[in-house]
């Protein structure tokens, strides 16, 4: 999804932003604090006045993402849906149906940054482990709820296929990055989809012959 930044916007809300915009297309790593001021319009005094630092700015992006995309997600049309099932299969299609632009504005800040710095710093591996799990908390509510609703019992649970489902869709975004292209990752979350789907069937015992 693309983040908008009005002219009015205050400076830390357009450092956000820049860091959003440029860590999706570049990377953490090849980001400077240059470029960010230059994509912000700011000096870098005004940089260093709001953050004191690079890794400063990555932990409140990520904080930022969240609240943005969660902004989004739970202003989605999908939550209108009374089956629960349905509310989860919606959230995949939407999930599909942005999957627009260029691959930077579809692919997902925490995920990007967690890839380059989960082993060096633990601050912005934290805020973005919070993040996707803060995301797949609100899946796993209606993924719970359907279950109950279609009484389905076994050794998964709601937590864990809501994760698994972020796992695709950080998976997707990585395979669309070196395919150079968004089909792949749509054609991930049509499976992911057909899954959740078979696991929500009624399971029907096998007949047995009689004696």
């Amino acid at each position: 999804m693309r983040l908008r930044t009005s002219f009015k916007a205050g400076t830390r809300r357009k450092l956000l932003h820049a860091a959003i915009s440029l860590i999706r297309e570049k990377g953490y790593s090849s980001t400077s604090v240059d470029e960010l001021c230059t994509q912000a319009g700011v000096t870098k005094g005004a940089f260093f006045h709001h953050f004191d630092s690079k890794d400063a700015l990555g932990v409140a992006a990520a904080d930022h993402w969240s609240e943005v995309t969660g902004a989004f997600f739970d202003n989605a049309l999908y939550h209108r849906h009374s089956d629960p099932l349905e509310r989860v299969l919606g959230y995949l299609d939407l999930r599909k149906a942005i999957l627009e632009g260029d691959i930077a504005e579809f692919t997902c800040l925490v995920g990007t940054m967690v890839q380059e710095i989960y082993n060096t710093n633990p601050n912005i591996r934290e805020a973005c482990e919070a993040s996707i799990s803060a995301h797949a908390g609100k899946i796993a509510a209606d993924i719970a709820a359907a279950m109950k609703r279609y009484r389905i019992r076994g050794s998964w649970s709601a937590e864990s296929l809501a994760l698994h489902t972020q796992a695709v869709l950080q998976g997707a975004f990585i395979l669309a990055k070196a395919k150079g292209g968004p089909e792949i990752a749509a054609a991930s979350i049509d499976h992911l989809r057909r899954y959740i789907e078979l696991l929500f069937q009624p399971v029907t015992p096998e007949k047995t012959e009689a004696p």
